[in-house]
C-alpha cells in the first residue's frame, strides 16, 4: 500500500477491509472468532477490540505463513474453550472486504452435509495469475493446492484458483499441521498443504466454486482497492435501487455500507453518505451533499451542504451551500439556508436561519425567524458560551449575539443590533448610531468622476453652486415613539 496504515485498515464502503471481513466471519454465528496479527500488531489489534470485543486476537510468531497463523490461532481458541475444540473451522482473510456471509454459509453447509475433511472456496479467472491453482483428481475431488511461484507451466495453465478460504473439520486440521513444514520456495509454512496431508489420509477434500469472483479478490494496493470500493459502492447502489429508491446518477453517487435508506428517497448525483447517515421517506438529499452520520425526517431537502452528526426533522429545508456541524438539530419545517453554519445548536418547529449567518452553542424556539447576516459570538477566547433564543422572535439583518445572552419571545432586534445583554420578551433591542447624511460630499471631494457626474445629473437644481449640506436622520425607535 505504500502506506503508514496497514493494509488491513485500508477502507472501503465506510468500513476497514478486516472490519469487512469480520462482518462476514459473524455473519455465520461462529461459536468463538479469532484474529491473527502481526505487522504492526498494536494498531491493528486495538482496531479489532474496537470493532469486536469478543474477538480473540492472536499474535504469529516469527514463524511465517499461513499454516503457522492457522496453528496459532487453533492453539489459542482450544486454550480459551479448556478443551479441543470440534466441528468446522472456517479460515478466512482480512483484505477480501467483498465476501458475503452467505458465501461462507454455503461453505460450512456443503462441508458439513457432504462429510468432508477440508473444503475450499475456488473460483474461476481468466488470468490467475499469483494465485494458488486447485488441483483435482479425476473424480472431481481435490488433491491438493500449488502456489503460484511453486507451480509448474502446465498447473499455471489451470484457471481455478485457490481464495484462500476454507471450512475444516477441527481434528484433520488440527493433525494436519503438525506435518506441515516450511520446505519451499517461500520459506514458509503453507496452509495449503493441508488438503494434500488430508487427501493422502483418506479425507474427502471438495471445493465450492464461487460463481462471483468478486468475493475473493483480495487487495496489495491503492489499485486494486480502489477497484473494490467501486464494485462495493456498484452492489450497494443496486440494493438500495431494488429497494425503492431513486438514485439519479450511480457513477456520482457514493455510499457506505452502513447507510439506511428508506423507500422513495431520492438521491441526485454527487451526493456521498457516510456513516450512520439514516435517510426517512420522500426525503431529497443532493445535488453536491456529504453527509456523515446525520439523520433526514421525513420530506425533508437536503441541498449542495456538507454536514456531520446533525439531524434534520422532517419536512425541514437545508442549503444550498450550508454547513453543519456535530449537534446541530434541526426542528420540523424549520429551515438553515444558503452559506449557514451551525454548530451545536437546537432549532424549533418552523424556526428559519435563511442567509448568510452562524448559529454555535445556541438553543432557538418554534417559528423565530433569524435575519441575514446573523451570527451568535460565542467563544470570548477562552471558553464557549450559549445563546438562547426564544419562539416568535424576529431579528433584523446583521445582528451579533454576544454570549452568553437570552432573547425572550416575541421580541425584535434592529438591523446591526449588537446584543450583550438580554432582552425582555416582546422587547426591541437595537443600539445603532444616529445616520448622518452630507449632502454634495461626492461633488465636492470626488469632482469628475463617474459617481459626481451621476450624482450631478441627478440633481440639476444644485449644479450652479456644489452645494454641501449636512443632514442626521435618526434610525432610532425610541426618537420615534
Amino acid at each position: 500500500m505504500k502506506s503508514r496504515t496497514p493494509k488491513i485498515l485500508h477502507t472501503l464502503g465506510g468500513r476497514s477491509m478486516v472490519g469487512h471481513a469480520m462482518a462476514a466471519a459473524r455473519g455465520v454465528v461462529p461459536n468463538a472468532m479469532a484474529v491473527v496479527v502481526r505487522h504492526e500488531r498494536d494498531l491493528v489489534a486495538s482496531h479489532i477490540a474496537g470493532l469486536d470485543q469478543e474477538a480473540v486476537i492472536v499474535d504469529q510468531d516469527d514463524v511465517p505463513g499461513t499454516g503457522r497463523a492457522v496453528q496459532v490461532a487453533l492453539d489459542a481458541l482450544d486454550r480459551a474453550a479448556g478443551a479441543p475444540l470440534e466441528g468446522t473451522i472456517v479460515v478466512t482473510y482480512g483484505d477480501v472486504p467483498l465476501l458475503t456471509a452467505d458465501t461462507l454459509a454455503q461453505l460450512v453447509e456443503s462441508h458439513s452435509t457432504q462429510n468432508n475433511a477440508v473444503t475450499v472456496l475456488t473460483a474461476v479467472l481468466e488470468d490467475a495469475t499469483g494465485y494458488g491453482r486447485i488441483l483435482r483428481a479425476a473424480d472431481g475431488t481435490v488433491t491438493g493446492i500449488v502456489e503460484h511461484k511453486d507451480a509448474t507451466d502446465a498447473q499455471r495453465s489451470i484457471n481455478e484458483i485457490n481464495s484462500g478460504i476454507y471450512a475444516f473439520d477441527a481434528s484433520t486440521l488440527r493433525s494436519a499441521l503438525t506435518s506441515v513444514t516450511a520446505g519451499n520456495s517461500q520459506g514458509e509454512m503453507y496452509l495449503t498443504d493441508v488438503l494434500g496431508i488430508a487427501s493422502d489420509g483418506g479425507g474427502r477434500v471438495a471445493a465450492v466454486v464461487s460463481d462471483d469472483p468478486w468475493q475473493v479478490e483480495g487487495a496489495n494496493e491503492r489499485v486494486q482497492l480502489a477497484a473494490l470500493g467501486a464494485e462495493l459502492n456498484r452492489r450497494t447502489l443496486t440494493r438500495w435501487m431494488r429497494s425503492g429508491v431513486s438514485i439519479v446518477d450511480p457513477a456520482t453517487t457514493w455510499i457506505d455500507t452502513s447507510v439506511q435508506l428508506a423507500e422513495d428517497v431520492t438521491i441526485l448525483p454527487g451526493t456521498q453518505l457516510h456513516g450512520a447517515c439514516e435517510i426517512a421517506r420522500d426525503a431529497v438529499v443532493g445535488p453536491d451533499t456529504t453527509l456523515t452520520d446525520v439523520v433526514v425526517g421525513e420530506g425533508a431537502t437536503v441541498l449542495r451542504t456538507h454536514g456531520s452528526g446533525a439531524s434534520i426533522s422532517a419536512r425541514a429545508t437545508v442549503g444550498p451551500f450550508t454547513y453543519l456541524r456535530p449537534g446541530t438539530v434541526l426542528g420540523e419545517d424549520g429551515k438553515i439556508g444558503a452559506f449557514y453554519e451551525t454548530k451545536n445548536v437546537v432549532i424549533g418547529r418552523g424556526s428559519k436561519l435563511s442567509h448568510l449567518g452562524y448559529a454555535g452553542d445556541t438553543v432557538i424556539g418554534e417559528d423565530t425567524n433569524i435575519g441575514c447576516g446573523n451570527i451568535t459570538a460565542n467563544y470570548d477566547g477562552v471558553n464557549k458560551h450559549r445563546t438562547t433564543i426564544g419562539s416568535n422572535v424576529r431579528t433584523g439583518s446583521n445582528t451579533v449575539f454576544v454570549a452568553p445572552v437570552t432573547i425572550g419571545d416575541g421580541a425584535y432586534t434592529g438591523a446591526g443590533a449588537i446584543v450583550r445583554n438580554e432582552v425582555p420578551p416582546g422587547a426591541l433591542a437595537v443600539n445603532v448610531a444616529p445616520q448622518r447624511t452630507v449632502e454634495g460630499w461626492v461633488q465636492a471631494k470626488r469632482p469628475g468622476s463617474s459617481a459626481a457626474n451621476a450624482a450631478r445629473a441627478a440633481t440639476p437644481e444644485k449644479r450652479a453652486t456644489g452645494e454641501s449640506t449636512s443632514s442626521i436622520t435618526s434610525t432610532d425607535e425610541s426618537d420615534r415613539s
